[in-house]
């Protein structure tokens, strides 16, 4: 059964939940010394041209939101109670595993350092729905997922409209045909409460800035890797098409 506004509101605020695109510092690991409150500044010129602080907080939250809705596609895979739930879990391991891939090869041409634990917040997102069983884990399951989803879109967007960074600008293009797959995947389960999402999507509580940044990963760790699933034989590349009217 889809959550009441109450219910969702209170998953949302109750557990830290908020954009998983939402702004972002990490000077000390990034070796910034100070974070500007303006995104566009310039912090540095690399072969693939000028990368902004945005640019470079983008590549991490890219990053960090395959560290949690990766492992939520995992559950989903295994305990959606639908095939459609499944398969939505299914896209959301075989997208995020690309950007992840995508995130690992461009990091180190740009000198940014990517967190290996998803933030506080994110972390929250995965707890809750790995609380839920039957048909409460599917529903709160999509509605989370639809709410961040639908936020990251128009951030993916202005990123991709105003880098100069043509590394950035694949790592935009690739996410944006990844998140609009989901969007349509999490559509097709049917849970979804467009109330409920457009009321979220618009007032998003606000967190401290802990809860939203990821830990810095301890020196000389190894990367985390998303673990490809070519076994899963899903494209994520771009949308399924919605059924045609009339």
């Amino acid at each position: 059964m889809p959550l009441s506004r109450n219910t969702i509101g209170a998953v949302f605020v109750g557990g830290a939940l908020i954009l998983t695109f939402s702004a972002l510092a990490y000077p000390a690991m990034l070796g910034v010394e100070n974070t500007s409150a303006n995104t566009s500044r310039i912090i540095a010129n690399t072969p693939y041209g000028p990368l902004t602080e945005a640019d470079r907080d983008f590549v991490v939250k890219v990053r960090a939101a395959g560290l949690w809705e990766y492992p939520l596609g995992q559950m989903s895979m295994k305990r959606g109670t639908t095939e459609e739930m499944k398969e939505a879990g299914k896209h959301l391991v075989v997208g995020h595993a690309g950007l992840d891939a995508m995130c690992r090869k461009i990091a180190p041409e740009l000198n940014i350092t990517l967190p290996n634990q998803a933030s506080p917040q994110q972390q929250q997102f995965v707890a809750t729905v790995d609380s839920k069983s039957g048909k409460e884990f599917d529903s709160t399951a999509v509605a989370i997922m639809r709410v961040t989803h639908g936020q990251i879109f128009p951030a993916i967007a202005k990123i991709r409209a105003t880098t100069q960074n043509t590394l950035v600008r694949q790592l935009a293009d690739l996410a944006n045909d990844t998140v609009l797959d989901h969007i349509t995947v999490l559509e097709n389960t049917k849970l979804v409460n467009f109330d409920q999402v457009n009321f979220q999507q618009t007032t998003p509580p606000k967190l401290p800035k802990e809860q939203l940044t990821p830990p810095a990963p301890q020196p000389g760790s190894p990367v985390v890797v998303l673990t490809p699933r070519p076994d899963l034989d899903v494209n994520t590349a771009s949308p399924t098409p919605s059924p045609s009217a009339g």
